[in-house]
């Protein structure tokens, strides 16, 4: 063999082996799977969406966003991401985002979280890191009375969240991480109607746009006297229907209760007004897991 011809094949190794080191250098990432299994979700419409997040000693890392329909199955439970994050979340959390969320960080509704122990964790909304309480020992009571006008042919009318011998407060409530509020309801003709949201059960709740002309008391309540949405006519009657105290997200983009209602209590056809009537603890909340 010619000189020439050596000198051309020994450059061509050569070549082979920086390319083969710098292959070496530049290991291709693997990838890992995170599968969720979630019950209890609800449907957040068009405007909002769930995401998960992998809390990491860099912070936290999104694992993707996914919806629920209105049988509360998820749109997507299986999600692929870099194992080296996999195998460093120590925590798993979900929030609910705005849909078209340009914040790359998580919003502060967080609704379930769970630690991993080995590569899973259980979900639930009382982790310190979602409400950070299981409501176990939620209480209420309520009367039924409208305040705010001066007949007293209306008092099934309006639902109110305090005990009137005082007045004192009547509900037993944890106080709620930033991102949640309590809101009131009144289930009328099987239709919720919001008596306003709060985070103090000793103060005025946000608004009272059905109320009469006159003063209310500073407690979570409403009359259901006047400017009745469509399709209802106020004043009403309350009796046979129900009282909720529900858990929302803030802000929140639905009308309706959302999924969180730690507290129901129906109110019997024959109900007396002015007189404390009780709630039951309703805790069915969502739960899951995940692994990864």
């Amino acid at each position: 063999m010619k000189k020439g011809h050596l000198k051309t094949l020994a450059l061509a190794f050569m070549a082979l082996a920086f390319t083969a080191c710098d292959n070496d250098d530049e290991p291709t990432a693997q990838s890992g799977a995170l599968t969720l299994n979630i019950q209890g979700l609800e449907d957040l419409g068009s405007e909002a969406v769930y995401e998960g997040w992998l809390i990491t000693p860099s912070g936290p890392v999104s694992t993707g966003v996914f919806t629920v329909n209105g049988s509360g199955a998820l749109s997507q439970s299986q999600f692929s991401l870099d194992q080296d994050i996999l195998d460093a979340g120590s925590t798993f959390v979900l929030t609910i985002e705005p849909a078209n969320d340009t914040d790359p960080a998580p919003s502060k509704i967080h609704i379930l979280a769970g630690d991993f122990s080995s590569n899973s964790a259980n979900l639930n909304i009382g982790h310190a890191a979602a409400l950070g309480n299981d409501f176990s020992s939620v209480a209420g009571q309520f009367i039924l009375a409208t305040p705010s006008t001066e007949t007293m042919d209306d008092e099934t009318s309006g639902i109110w969240w305090l005990d009137p011998s005082g007045p004192t407060a009547t509900l037993t409530l944890p106080t709620l991480p930033e991102g949640w509020v309590y809101e009131g309801w009144a289930v009328i003709n099987g239709t919720p109607v919001s008596s306003g949201t709060f985070t103090s059960i000793s103060g005025a709740d946000s608004g009272e746009p059905f109320k009469g002309s006159g003063g209310t008391p500073p407690f979570p309540g409403e009359d259901f006297v006047a400017n009745a949405p469509s399709g209802m006519t106020f004043p009403t009657n309350l009796q046979g229907g129900a009282g909720v105290i529900s858990i929302e997200p803030f802000p929140d983009n639905s009308p309706a209760p959302f999924t969180l209602k730690p507290l129901v209590g129906q109110i019997a056809a024959d109900a007396p007004v002015h007189t404390l009537l009780d709630m039951g603890q309703n805790l069915n909340f969502p739960t899951g897991t995940v692994s990864k």
